[in-house]
């Protein structure tokens, strides 16, 4: 069994604040600052450019991939990790597209938006007559066809948490020979995902949610293993090549998943990561879901039977949802605002949606009461109901 009160004293959480927000960005792992320290001071400070091998720099884009595969279901040697969210679609769709002759690209309405803006960039650096299709995310399964060339879909919907069936989607799609791309930014971190098992072709995700890699933390990208020594690179980076340092004037990309790196790795960024992964040591995935659809359905409950304004947003069975439970109301920026002034923090999607990331490294079934009688207080009082509350900040 998980102890998942090691894993909370392993975080910085405000004195007073219930943080209920890490599906956005994950708390302060106290190690992390320990790790920025020593990669500030002892490495870059006493090191200087030595520390590319000496502290191992080099490595890491690897070595963080190795310790995240086991977090998402991978294979080791499938992942790499650095660049952004973005940039890692931008690569899987681009090696996806190579791979076959078809021209559509389907997705779901409910994915999230900068997927959808790399997918059209994309097709519109390639110039090759290529279409992206939106559906319903319920009608997913029934738009596969044997037109489509690659289905590219985010597992949870960032809004509501609603969550695709990876298996039956990866399963249905490799029978029409279709080839998928999974979006994982609301998935790794939060329950068992499988990629091998499932088959899935490539994966993208972020390491700054439940991950808890810190503000900028770097991205992933997965790529099987029947691929990975082949996969198309779109982006040619320095670092993605065979021989970077004997600096041919050509391009021959590196063998595996190292072909995927573009960039110089943000060091500073990596090495908290690979402190904030400390915290996973010994945490069982099936442990993490089980606590996880407690805390979720002890929220619902309590919100439900005090809170008749809020209406949930997120599927009722907790199988058909990831680790976030999310709620219409017409004022949910104003409920939102309010309530991270009393220390609750959650967070709001437009346009009405009030979200609740479960995070049960950190959150506890206290946690949930103690937000539970905020929200029905500041509900029941029209607390919520103030100028202060409804001016919009830039970030939102």
């Amino acid at each position: 069994m998980t102890d998942f009160t090691k894993t909370r004293a392993a975080f910085h959480i405000p004195d007073g604040v219930i943080y209920l927000d890490g599906n956005s960005l994950g708390p302060l792992p106290l190690a992390a600052q320990a790790a920025a320290s020593q990669t500030l001071t002892d490495q870059w400070g006493e090191m200087l450019i030595t520390a590319w091998n000496r502290a191992g720099w080099i490595d890491l884009p690897r070595k963080l991939g190795d310790r995240i595969a086991p977090l998402i279901g991978a294979e080791p040697e499938t992942v790499q990790v650095g660049d952004t969210l973005s940039l890692k679609l931008y690569q899987a769709l681009g090696a996806a597209l190579a791979m076959t002759d078809r021209k559509i690209i389907l997705s779901d309405q409910g994915n999230f938006p900068s997927d959808l803006y790399m997918a059209e960039g994309l097709i519109q650096t390639m110039g090759q007559g290529h279409e992206l299709c939106l559906v319903a995310p319920e009608a997913v399964e029934a738009a596969l066809s044997d037109e489509i060339a690659v289905l590219m879909l985010t597992q949870v919907d960032y809004r509501t948490g609603r969550r695709h069936d990876m298996a039956r989607l990866t399963a249905r799609a490799h029978e029409l020979g279709i080839i998928t791309i999974w979006d994982l930014a609301h998935s790794a971190g939060a329950f068992p995902v499988h990629l091998a098992q499932t088959g899935a072709d490539f994966a993208v995700g972020c390491s700054y949610k439940y991950l808890n890699g810190g503000p900028g933390a770097p991205a992933f990208i997965y790529i099987a293993p029947q691929y990975r020594d082949h996969a198309h690179t779109v982006l040619n980076g320095w670092l993605g090549h065979a021989t970077p340092f004997v600096f041919p004037l050509d391009y021959t990309p590196a063998t595996g998943v190292d072909r995927m790196r573009i960039g110089t790795p943000a060091v500073v960024q990596m090495q908290i990561l690979d402190a904030a992964l400390d915290a996973w040591q010994g945490v069982d995935l099936n442990d993490l879901r089980v606590a996880s659809v407690a805390l979720s359905e002890r929220l619902i409950t309590g919100i439900e039977a005090n809170c008749p304004d809020l209406r949930l947003a997120s599927p009722r069975d907790p199988e058909q949802r990831g680790s976030q439970v999310s709620f219409h109301f017409q004022d949910a920026y104003a409920l939102c605002q309010a309530l991270i002034a009393r220390g609750i923090i959650g967070d709001f999607r437009a346009p009405d949606i009030l979200r609740f990331g479960i995070a049960p490294l950190y959150i506890g079934t206290a946690d949930i009461d103690t937000a539970i009688a905020a929200i029905s207080e500041i509900i029941k009082g029209r607390l919520w109901d103030r100028p202060e509350w409804k001016t919009r900040n830039a970030v939102t």
